[in-house]
């Protein structure tokens, strides 16, 4: 028998003596007599050992749902590493096809006091398009090239420092963004324009 049921039959024999002893305490103005001493032990018996299954009862119940508890943050946790094994690595990173032409160096800088770059637009002729980007600020940002959502190449992660980012970049329209999550969406971001062969003559920067 668990815990829990000898505490219920502890429980139920301590209220069944209770109304034994009631009635025969009214039928026999005797009762108890020279029996008082054992009623006494019969009861506290009883009451002791209803206290006892009473408390192991409960810690059966803390135990019983730790492990409900453990083996939900398991199951969770095995859900978790099943879906990271199933994520491709790396992102999703956009195709980019070989591309012939110039390129070019694009100048970029982070503001030293807002989350913000120095401009919005950046334009180049197509090929190897290197942006050279500038971090003034105590906080960490960088600077990715996307295409369609997907990810073309991306800048190390800096603060009070400088790096750069290469990328193959065929003629069409670009995002640049700081990929530090909530920096692109208050606004640190542009639009990258690479040109076509019309566009022969050397661009730069537009602010």
């Amino acid at each position: 028998m668990s815990n829990g049921d000898l505490f219920y039959v502890c429980g139920i024999a301590l209220a069944i003596s209770a109304v034994v002893l009631s009635f025969v305490g009214l039928r026999s103005e005797k009762f108890p007599g020279r029996a008082f001493p054992l009623v006494i032990l019969w009861f506290a018996i009883l009451v002791g050992s209803a206290t006892t299954f009473a408390v192991l009862h409960a810690q059966d119940e803390e135990e019983a749902k730790a492990a409900e508890h453990a083996a939900a943050n398991r199951e969770i946790a095995q859900e978790e590493s099943d879906a990271e094994a199933e994520a491709p690595s790396g992102g999703e990173t956009a195709e980019q096809p070989a591309v012939e032409g110039p390129g070019g160096e694009l100048q970029l800088a982070a503001s030293p006091t807002q989350i913000a770059f120095d401009t919005r637009k950046l334009t180049s002729e197509p090929g190897k398009v290197t942006i050279d980007f500038d971090n003034p600020a105590t906080i960490e940002h960088d600077v990715a090239i996307e295409k369609d959502g997907a990810e073309i190449a991306a800048s190390p992660l800096i603060a009070n420092s400088k790096t750069t980012v290469s990328a193959d970049l065929a003629p069409g329209t670009y995002t640049f963004l700081c990929t530090v999550p909530g920096h692109a969406e208050a606004g640190m971001q542009g639009t990258l324009v690479v040109f076509g062969e019309a566009y022969a003559s050397p661009l730069r920067a537009v602010r």
